[in-house]
């Protein structure tokens, strides 16, 4: 096959970490237990490995806040009128030399959060750039929060605020954003340069907080303190039990991450197993941990393009690869899945969702994820999944359900794992401004799956036996 023979070609030399990388506001009553609990979650932040990696940029600076500007006073009246607007949480604003600001609604479910300005450059952002300012803000170290996912959740329930702080001067920089993005569409050549934007950061950075099996999509958990490890297991048995596996069955997969599913599968089903990746960094390591494993004989690792794959196989497995693929090229990978399967043949997908009300705006919106974590990407529906599979090919529904709760769980146990390993980042010679930027990539994913706004779906689309 072209795309194996074109592997050995691949640069897979190691690169330098480091180089890829209202005018008046409303006063409210504080409760006092409010203020005890929001002064002790700050406490906890300032203590935390995180906080001192957030804090190192502004300390190589010097401690000394640079003052205000009077254009930053204004806008500072400004992004605190449209956060004064929260009603489902109170937050309070801290800021060296200015008294504190109490905005929101107080006794709520939510709480209350705080949310520490080091720099006036993030009243600037937020006013030019709205919540994409507000990641590329504190990816900057120009302020920090107690509880971030929470403050996530706090704007998704108040979806008119955040509305707010993208209106204004936010929308001025939609044209070139947009421009930007259509620039990254994943064609062929498009595609190799975003997943290598993503993944080939390098396989350490990610052993830093995944699990030991390197898997990198949703866990499904038994019960809230059930370890990470055991909890990714269930998952790729529960997707190997969707499409029915038997021994001797040749599974194909789109999208190897580092081999865990193909590996799974294999070990526990008796299946042969061809996956398929396009990140080179990953192909390189999962291709070790066949061989490790001793499953070389059942398990074949690509360096190919989904849409370049020839053969027919059983059954085809995706697991949260289709937001590599993108709107216009959905019903062209459906197709693809369909050539390659078998009359009677069975595709399983794991894919991460977004409500259908949302999505045609979301489609539209460069957020901090597609601007700086992972180019290129996009968040179907679950209706646009179905349509497109109906457009593109005769696949049919046969099975659907969502656990987008244990996705906010998986989250939360990435970022801690992150935190933890903050020191070995950095001495792995990764540069601050990444983990910070892959610590808001997860808080603000485990916010919006904890609410409800981001979903997380399996389903199985059977191929007609005739």
């Amino acid at each position: 096959m072209n795309c194996k023979s074109s592997c050995e070609h691949a640069d897979l030399r190691q690169s330098d970490p480091a180089r890829r990388s209202a005018w008046l506001l409303p006063r409210v009553t504080v409760p006092r237990a409010l203020e005890d609990a929001t002064a002790t979650a700050a406490s906890r932040w300032r203590q935390s490995p995180a906080h001192k990696v957030a804090g190192a940029d502004s300390a190589a600076r010097g401690n000394a806040p640079r003052p205000a500007s009077f254009p930053d006073r204004i806008l500072r009246r400004h992004v605190l009128a449209r956060l004064g607007e929260l009603r489902s949480g109170q937050l309070r604003v801290r800021e060296q030399g200015v008294e504190d600001d109490w905005l929101g609604g107080a006794d709520t479910e939510l709480g209350g959060v705080c949310l520490t300005v080091h720099d006036p450059a993030f009243y600037r952002a937020v006013a030019a750039r709205g919540a994409l300012g507000a990641g590329e803000s504190w990816v900057a170290g120009q302020w920090s929060c107690d509880d971030l996912p929470t403050l996530v959740r706090m704007l998704v329930r108040d979806r008119q605020v955040l509305d707010g702080l993208d209106s204004g001067l936010a929308v001025l920089s939609r044209p070139l954003l947009r421009l930007w993005h259509a620039m990254r569409s994943n064609t062929r050549a498009g595609s190799r340069r975003n997943i290598t934007a993503h993944y080939d950061l390098g396989n350490d950075f990610f052993g830093c907080f995944l699990d030991p099996s390197l898997t990198y999509s949703s866990a499904l958990f038994e019960r809230p303190d059930e370890d990470l490890e055991p909890a990714q297991q269930r998952k790729l048995a529960r997707l190997c039990q969707l499409l029915e596996l038997q021994p001797g069955e040749h599974l194909l997969e789109i999208g190897t991450g580092w081999g865990s599913m193909a590996l799974h599968a294999a070990r526990h089903h008796g299946v042969r197993v061809t996956t398929t990746t396009i990140s080179p960094r990953q192909w390189e390591l999962a291709r070790e941990r066949v061989r490790a494993a001793g499953l070389d004989d059942r398990v074949e690792v690509l360096l190919c393009d989904y849409r370049d794959l020839r053969g027919t196989y059983d059954k085809v497995v995706s697991v949260e690869m289709v937001e590599a693929v993108g709107d216009r090229f959905l019903p062209g990978y459906f197709g693809n899945c369909s050539r390659l399967l078998r009359p009677g043949g069975r595709l399983a997908l794991q894919a991460i969702t977004i409500a259908d009300q949302h999505y045609q705006r979301a489609l539209r919106t460069v957020d901090f994820i597609k601007r700086h974590v992972f180019p290129g990407s996009f968040i179907p529906s679950t209706t646009r999944l179905l349509t497109a599979a109906t457009s593109g090919s005769d696949l049919r529904l046969r099975a659907l359900d969502d656990f987008g709760d244990h996705y906010a769980e998986t989250l939360r146990r990435w970022r801690s794992r992150l935190h933890a390993n903050a020191d070995r980042i950095l001495d792995l010679g990764y540069p601050q401004r990444l983990f910070r930027a892959w610590d808001y990539y997860f808080a603000y994913c485990e916010g919006g799956f904890a609410e409800g706004y981001l979903g997380l779906c399996q389903l199985r689309l059977d191929k007609p036996a005739t």
